[in-house]
């Protein structure tokens, strides 16, 4: 079959190899989110006089039967296709002859490619909002469940104050739920049409690029060609950048597990179904599920590097550089969905040692509390902080219990203010059902039937 900038000349062998890379592997998670686009294109030829009825409902026919083929996994791409966009257009081409010849009319590869990028990647950012909310709920459930009992709070990785096993959960659902604020900007910039740009310019056509992007549920169009051409691996850049903060939280949250699950300290434990063994030393049990969050957090972080790097210098307009941004793009997703599920699962069977959190509890953790109690007697904070500091020897050992349920502020150990961070989660919780139900209601009205287990059925 014939690539699609075919001409009178074939290509060099090892120049072909070179070009097409991973394209036609990579591409097999973009088929339905290409064909959703063709479809929407379709019906906009259709409407500015391009296509006649006939034909735009041949395509779409054809068009939903390659939709139902991929979500079987039964939709080929060779590598002679090159990408998924290519074997796409042989086989409406192949079925439908010059009707199918039409489908590429006021459209470049480089609009298709980002429409269906951003159409792919839509449905897995609200994939990872919704078990990283899930992951936040986790995480408060747990603080609510251990929220009174005593944990020795640390800096420097030394003894510091008191605090809570309930504190230290709900500081990581809070953290989750700051990096979906920060993600949530990164979608709306994300979820902007693209289809209509072409190769940066547009096109002589009357195209009517608001059609399509309400056809594709996109709230709008992203307005300056140019600029929607140039924003490749920039906005794929910028949510790398906002999942690699995702990763930072996991990663910290994995080596404070590790560190306090060690049988020296042993505060936490998992279930030995959780734990990994070693070949030669029979009474490991190793937390690799924790460790290896700590390295995909540092490879999740190098894709945006890579994006940025491969972009960096890059003149106005369509480069094929911008190939090479795709694979880090849909790796990233797809590792930080992968993490979030994982870290979900270990803190849902995490299990908390009272004992041995009280244990940590030696006098030497009450010094400030000693302090502040000088203070309210009306010494000045920096004699009293002077007078404990000389004195430590003399520090007795206290009651956990009583010195947590002197912290009342906000957000502190006796008063956790759980009800704020779900307030956040139910706001998060509604954006993204908002989406979903915007985004099924347009497959429905494109498609005239509904995705029911992976596979399209037909409701007329």
């Amino acid at each position: 079959m014939s690539k699609l900038w075919e001409k009178d000349y074939s290509i060099d062998s090892l120049i072909e190899e070179y070009t097409v890379g991973k394209d036609y592997q990579i591409d097999k998670d973009l088929v339905v989110a290409d064909c959703l686009s063709s479809i929407a294109q379709a019906k906009m030829l259709r409407k500015i006089g391009i296509l006649a009825p006939p034909e735009e409902e041949e395509l779409r026919k054809e068009l939903s039967l390659m939709i139902q083929e991929a979500r079987r996994n039964e939709f080929p791409i060779r590598k002679e296709d090159e990408d998924c966009h290519t074997a796409i257009e042989n086989r409406l081409v192949q079925r439908l002859g010059e009707t199918g010849k039409k489908i590429h009319t006021g459209r470049s590869r480089n609009d298709q490619v980002l429409t269906a990028l951003r159409i792919h990647g839509r449905e897995l950012l609200l994939e990872i909002f919704r078990s990283s909310l899930r992951l936040a709920e986790t995480l408060l459930d747990q603080a609510e469940r251990y929220r009174k009992v005593p944990m020795p709070g640390r800096t420097h990785t030394q003894l510091a104050m008191p605090s809570t096993v309930g504190l230290w959960l709900a500081a990581f659902g809070e953290e989750i739920l700051d990096n979906l604020e920060l993600l949530q900007r990164g979608y709306e910039l994300w979820n902007r049409c693209p289809l209509g740009s072409a190769a940066s310019y547009g096109t002589s056509l009357p195209l009517d690029r608001e059609y399509t992007a309400e056809l594709l549920a996109f709230p709008q169009v992203q307005n300056n060609v140019l600029a929607t051409n140039n924003s490749r691996g920039k906005l794929e850049a910028a949510i790398l950048d906002q999942l690699d903060q995702m990763g930072l939280t996991l990663s910290k949250l994995s080596t404070d597990l590790i560190l306090f699950s060690l049988p020296e300290l042993g505060y936490f434990s998992l279930p030995k179904e959780l734990c990994t063994g070693s070949s030669i030393m029979p009474q490991k049990r190793n937390p690799d599920g924790l460790e290896l969050t700590r390295a995909k957090a540092a490879l999740l972080g190098s894709y945006s590097n890579a994006v940025k790097s491969i972009i960096r210098s890059l003149p106005s307009g369509y480069n094929r550089d911008f190939q090479e941004t795709k694979e880090p793009f849909l790796k990233g997703l797809t590792l930080c969905l992968e993490m979030v599920q994982v870290m979900d699962h270990l803190i849902q069977s995490l299990q908390v040692h009272e004992e041995a959190l009280r244990k940590g509890f030696t006098p030497e953790i009450f010094a400030t509390d000693a302090v502040y109690e000088l203070v309210q007697k009306g010494v000045p904070f920096r004699d009293a902080y002077r007078e404990v500091g000389l004195h430590l020897d003399d520090l007795k050992q206290r009651n956990p219990d009583v010195a947590i349920a002197q912290r009342t502020s906000t957000g502190t150990p006796g008063n956790l203010r759980l009800d704020v961070p779900r307030h956040r989660i139910e706001a998060l919780r509604s954006f993204v059902q908002e989406e979903e139900d915007r985004i099924s209601t347009a497959w429905d009205k494109l498609l005239h039937f509904h995705f029911e287990a992976g596979v399209g059925e037909e409701n007329r």
